[in-house]
């Protein structure tokens, strides 16, 4: 496939390439698109959504780090999106299992809170995500936050179901 094809992939439209933050610009643009694409097909076009960018991001960073093995370029930003997107899937099922409609527009502390810990582990790279990132290869690259964002999920619940349990 065409490098700048790739390069648009993997920088999720060139939001990789903002000069300050761009694994925070990324998955903030990812936060506001998984919540459109719930708010649009619900839980199971945020699933579906979530393993297409998935495989695209696997895809596209192997393509893009072949020539670059051990490199984790800061513009590669797929796997932000990718990792965001999962971080959302846990409130988004609870939501969904609850039968509470239009989460994205009402429960704005449980989509925060995935986003702030996404962040927070996917800088931090805590205990397992720091053993796959030291890898440094292209799985690795997706991997870490892939886990990242199943740890976020996972907090974002825990917190919330202590806050519900407290207040």
């Amino acid at each position: 496939m065409n490098p700048s094809t790739i390069r648009f992939i993997t920088t999720f439209g060139q939001v990789g390439e903002i000069p300050k933050a761009p694994g925070t610009f990324g998955a903030l643009v990812a936060l506001l698109f998984a919540l459109a694409i719930d708010r649009g097909f619900g839980f199971w076009g945020l699933l579906v959504a979530t393993i297409g960018i998935t495989l695209l991001g696997f895809w596209s960073v192997n393509e893009a780090l072949r020539e670059r093995p051990g490199e984790d370029p800061s513009e590669i930003v797929i796997d932000e999106v990718a990792g965001m997107f999962v971080a959302l899937l846990f409130p988004a099922f609870v939501f969904w299992l609850t039968g509470v409609g239009d989460w994205a527009t009402r429960a704005y502390p449980a989509w925060i809170a995935a986003f702030a810990l996404f962040r927070l582990f996917d800088i931090w790279k805590p205990s397992i995500i720091g053993k796959i990132d030291a890898r440094r290869d292209a799985q690795a690259v997706m991997l870490d936050d892939l886990v990242a964002g199943a740890a976020a999920g996972v907090c974002t619940l825990v917190i919330a179901t202590l806050w519900h349990l407290v207040f």
